[in-house]
């Protein structure tokens, strides 16, 4: 199995070439394993279901751009930390969970979404 270090590499690449180079199929290509279980219930389990829905997220949000705050490796997860601009909606904080197969492949995604807010009482901000 690949290092941690390796996986949380290649979970920044992925992350950045699907989503802020619009090319959800050329990730999952390079990235993913055969198998790709998806926990978000908005995104079809499988490749084909995460490369439509992330196609069809281009289309309705032209310019959408994630920074990765933090990234995180233990074994085959890693976490990453993100700052998601979404034109025409919200910017949201995210956390993203990726696990890796023996041959370092990406096999499973969780993520959790929050609205940033203007209205920030604990004054410490989202990242």
């Amino acid at each position: 199995m690949p290092a941690p270090d390796q996986n949380k590499q290649n979970a920044i690449a992925f992350y950045e070439l699907m989503f802020n180079d619009c090319q959800p199929a050329e990730a999952i290509r390079r990235y993913a394993g055969h198998e790709y279980i998806q926990h978000n219930p908005h995104v079809p389990d499988g490749p084909q279901g995460f490369i439509a829905y992330f196609e069809r997220m281009q289309r309705e949000y032209p310019g959408k751009r994630v920074t990765i705050k933090r990234a995180l490796a233990e074994g085959a997860y890693v976490v990453l930390h993100c700052h998601q601009h979404w034109p025409h909606d919200h910017d949201y904080a995210g956390m993203d969970i990726f696990r890796f197969d023996e041959a370092g492949k990406i096999v499973e995604h969780w993520d959790v979404l929050q609205v940033i807010l203007a209205d920030d009482k604990s004054g410490n901000g989202m990242f």
